[in-house]
């Protein structure tokens, strides 16, 4: 028997309430994390402030991006005990149709922490062991420094959403090197964004509405950068031309990614399609965006969504972490778990300037 201590939130626009949970025997397959740390995503404002519906029912406990380590086992995940993970944001089950067509991010089965089940805003999660992501390395200290990363385990936890997913977006929108990367928001996700590209060699420009936030991303992989703040999308398409110009780049084929999750930022990006480019729409907003659908048909382009990312893609992410490539610490701050109404509130009103990484405290 393990006692949980959790966060619950109980109803939109409450105080998430403190709460005390045992937990016996584990069902085959399934694994207890100890969280190390659990990253704060604008999904969670979403169901928390905005009326997104959660598919468990409330009460329940938020949080999906989560690193930890596997206490206990059910049978079948044993090897895994003591082995330090990062759990997937979005878990396939890995035999119904979609995901034999390698369309596990739609998998009916699907599970989805801290909306499907209890997430990692505690100081356990009881998941799926299918799909885990080892880190390697790990030596016992959740505080540790992992390899040429400069970051911990507890860091980590964003791997499993601000990292991943934009790491999908890459990998479908078959970007290589020397290939022009665009990203229209560059905090958080679209910051990982930035960096992935780089590693993989594209020729990176960087677009928000923030100063701080382009001086930032100019170190980390962005060659060029844009304010967008008050620029109409088509005076946007002219500077992004120049600044693209000036790289010596190809003038087409661009790989666009919407990360901002703003009705703004989608309609900037969509207006930079060009010939044989993609847009890949990292970013959620409720807010609806007027563009002209036939711009795919007239340049042969191509859109697409992207869901999560398939857990067998976390090993080449991270190992773009551990290696150096990809910079998680800048980006992130931690914050203890007992302040998480006080750190949503501050995500809400936009004055943090780095991702929170929530530690269990209680």
């Amino acid at each position: 028997m393990t006692q949980v201590r959790a966060y619950e939130m109980t109803e939109p626009n409450a105080p998430q309430r403190l709460v005390e949970r045992d937990v016996g025997d584990l069902e085959a397959g399934t694994a207890l994390v100890r969280v190390a740390g659990c990253g704060v995503c604008h999904t969670d404002l979403g169901f928390l402030f905005d009326g997104v519906r959660t598919r468990h029912a409330l009460p329940l406990t938020l949080g999906h991006e989560i690193a930890g380590v596997v206490e206990r086992a059910g049978t079948g995940a044993e090897d895994l005990v003591d082995t330090a993970v990062i759990v997937p944001a979005v878990i396939p089950c890995g035999d119904c149709a979609a995901c034999a067509r390698g369309r596990g991010n739609t998998c009916p089965r699907q599970v989805f922490p801290g909306n499907d089940l209890h997430g990692g805003f505690a100081t356990h999660v009881v998941v799926p062991a299918k799909g885990l992501c080892p880190v390697p390395g790990y030596s016992g200290d959740p505080d540790a420094i992992l390899g040429a990363s400069g970051v911990a385990l507890r860091d980590l936890s964003v791997v499993a959403d601000a990292v991943s997913t934009p790491w999908q977006s890459i990998q479908r929108s078959g970007l290589v090197e020397g290939d022009v990367a665009v990203f229209v928001g560059v905090g958080g996700v679209g910051g990982f964004g930035v960096q992935l590209a780089a590693a993989l060699g594209a020729r990176v420009i960087a677009l928000d509405v923030s100063d701080d936030k382009l001086a930032l991303i100019s170190e980390h992989g962005a060659e060029a950068t844009l304010n967008v703040r008050d620029l109409p999308p088509r005076d946007v398409r002219k500077q992004v031309k120049e600044l693209v110009k000036s790289l010596g780049a190809p003038g087409s084929a661009w790989r666009i990614f919407e990360t901002s999750g703003t009705a703004d930022g989608q309609a900037v990006a969509f207006g930079l399609l060009n010939h044989s480019a993609y847009l890949g729409v990292v970013g959620f907003t409720l807010d609806r965006v007027d563009v002209r659908l036939s711009n795919l048909m007239a340049f042969d382009a191509c859109a697409e969504g992207v869901w999560g990312c398939l857990p067998e893609l976390y090993p080449s992410a991270l190992a773009l972490i551990l290696d150096g490539s990809v910079q998680i610490g800048p980006f992130v701050e931690r914050r203890p778990l007992s302040s998480i109404d006080a750190t949503f509130a501050a995500l809400r009103d936009h004055s943090l300037t780095r991702r929170p990484v929530l530690v269990p405290d209680i």
